[in-house]
């Protein structure tokens, strides 16, 4: 796979991802709108740092360790920040069971509105910065 081939399967996933959310809020499955505005943005950054660093994306869902690795953790606003720090738990706790109760309180139909409408702001921001990168 070319690196020009592996950033696109990562759009390609990644806008899947914001697609799966958008239909998980039509059926009122909050815990997984909320783990698939978390897997929407780890795979463009996953893109982006193929695009960065021309090579694989590490093995990792941390969201914020992906933007310094992709050094686009300095080019984030404060609002796209704090996106990543409300999505980055999103992924561990929708997987354990431990955790699914206390994290489904959190998350009802306008919070996941809300955060489906800033992953995809963030998304549209982050394909811009990668077609503009060089």
């Amino acid at each position: 796979m070319t690196n020009e081939e592996r950033i696109q399967h990562w759009i390609d996933l990644s806008k899947e991802d914001l697609r799966t959310g958008k239909t998980l809020l039509r059926g009122r499955h909050y815990l997984y709108v909320g783990f698939m505005c978390h897997q929407t943005i780890e795979k463009i950054f996953k893109a982006y740092y193929a695009k960065q660093k021309e090579d694989t994306p590490p093995y990792t869902h941390k969201l914020i360790f992906l933007a310094h690795k992709s050094e686009l953790y300095d080019l984030l606003s404060e609002e796209q920040k704090d996106l990543i720090n409300v999505l980055d738990p999103l992924n561990i706790e929708a997987r354990y069971p431990e955790y699914k109760s206390a994290i489904a309180k959190t998350l009802n139909h306008a919070k996941c509105v809300e955060l489906l409408e800033q992953t995809k702001i963030l998304w549209q921001w982050t394909v811009e910065a990668i077609l503009s990168t060089k």
